[in-house]
Parts: structure tokens; sequence; C-alpha cells
């Protein structure tokens, strides 16, 4: 008999080539299952919820592990966090209910991609932010407008990178909403699941419109060619973090989706 637990796991992305475990090289994955064999050494490998890109950092990377043994939650929090190196951290840890898996029962995450404006970089977020070297600048009204077209459910085929393995290119995206902030911008994306890098190359897409390359009613002209070449840059990873993830309301992981459940 194993023990399921639901672990609430957060990383700097710049020091891993993602969360998905690989052969060679360091990943989130593969980093927390080293750290939890090091006292349940015939522990399954963890699962998470999904997956981030090399460099992309998360807040809160959903994780399901199994022990030997009916941990006191913090003793499973500390013992994890005693093995792993600094730059990645089990925020919580709760049991989990039999048949939970955070992939299949996630219903919608929030992504933030994080701007620095201004003359300079700040040396303090350059781990953290894309900064955009500016005199001008950006047009952030103009940004807001261009998102209106993306809203809702779509083929977002001009949005996904051409290694995207998905089977249906087709997204809900809730909302998009630019929040400045100090010294820069937030953009925030809300829905129901992302194809490999739509968050970076909509972002992309957008700092064109902010920098009046774009105009911003083009963006339902690229959104309906779903032609990747009709889009944006792909912006850098070091922006990017995965910030909530929601899951179904019948698990009681968390608060339900304020959008509902698929159906």
């Amino acid at each position: 008999m194993t023990h399921p637990f639901f672990l609430t796991v957060a990383y700097a992305g710049g020091g891993f080539h993602g969360w998905q475990i690989q052969t060679s090289l360091r990943s989130g994955q593969g980093d927390l299952w080293k750290a939890l064999r090091a006292f349940e050494p015939a522990a399954p490998m963890p699962q998470g919820t999904g997956r981030t890109d090399a460099g992309v950092h998360a807040r809160a990377q959903g994780v399901l592990i199994h022990t030997s043994r009916a941990w006191e939650p913090y003793r499973l929090l500390a013992a994890l966090n005693a093995h792993l190196p600094k730059d990645i951290r089990v925020m919580q840890a709760r049991p989990a209910p039999e048949g939970f898996f955070p992939r299949q029962h996630a219903v919608a995450k929030r992504y933030i991609y994080r701007l620095g404006l201004g003359p300079a970089e700040d040396p303090l977020m350059a781990s953290y932010r894309w900064h955009i070297h500016r005199a001008a600048a950006l047009d952030l009204p103009a940004m807001a407008e261009a998102v209106a077209p993306l809203l809702g459910t779509h083929d977002f085929s001009s949005f996904r990178c051409t290694e995207c393995a998905a089977k249906s290119p087709v997204r809900t995206l809730h909302g998009i909403r630019i929040v400045p902030g100090d010294g820069g911008v937030d953009l925030i994306f809300e829905g129901s699941s992302f194809l490999m890098h739509q968050v970076r190359i909509v972002t992309g897409t957008l700092v064109e419109v902010g920098k009046g390359r774009r105009l911003p009613a083009s963006l339902g002209s690229v959104l309906a060619a779903r032609d990747r070449t009709q889009a944006g840059l792909t912006a850098p990873p070091e922006g990017l973090c995965l910030e909530k993830v929601w899951y179904e309301a019948r698990w009681g992981m968390g608060e339900p989706s304020p959008w509902g459940e698929r159906t």
C-alpha cells in the first residue's frame, strides 16, 4: 500500500531544462524524484500538472507523489526540502484522495509573463523578466485592445511552436490582463490549458503591438490565419511563470475554478 500526497512546488527555472525528467539534463521532476528517493527508495516518479519549458519558472507546479508510509505533511515537506537544491522548493504538502491525478484533473491555469521597462534593466529582476530596451514607452492601451480577438475558444495554431505535440490546437483563453507595476508590466494569462510556447508567442506579438509595429486590430487576422509565421517572435523563457492551477472541485484540492469546469 502506498500513500498519495499532493505537493505545490516552486522553482526558479533558469537552472532547469524544463519540468519533465530528461536523460542527462537537469529537470524539476528529476530533482524532486532524487530528493524523494533519498528517504523513500522505492517511490515512483512524481507526476506534475504540466510541463514547463527550459528556463520557465513555477510558483505552483502541482505534483502527485506516493510514499510507503503515512507521513505528517509538514515532516514530508521538510524532508523533501532538506534534499532539494535552493532553487526548487516544496511549498505545501497535503494528503491526496485516491484517484486524483493533477494533470488529468486540472481545469484552468494562470501564467504571468513579466516585462521590464525603462532605460536600464534591473539586475535584481533580470532572471525573472524580459526587459524591453526602448526609449519610448510601450503603448499598453493598444496592447490591451489587441487581446480581444484571442479571448474564448479558438484554434491557436498561429500561436503554437512547430514542435508542439498537442493533438488539437484548440484552446480556451479566459482572459489576458495587462497590469503595470514597479519598473515593468505583468501580462496575466488565464485559460483552460496552453499549447507549447503559446503564452510566449502571444507575448511577443503583443510587444510588437506595444512598439507600434502591428495594429491592435491585426491579431484577429493572425489568429484566423492558423499560421505560425503570421505571429510575432517567441518571448524568452525567463519572463514566464506558472502561477496558479485550478482543479476539479470534486477533489477538494483548492478553490474551484472561477470559470466552471470542462464539459
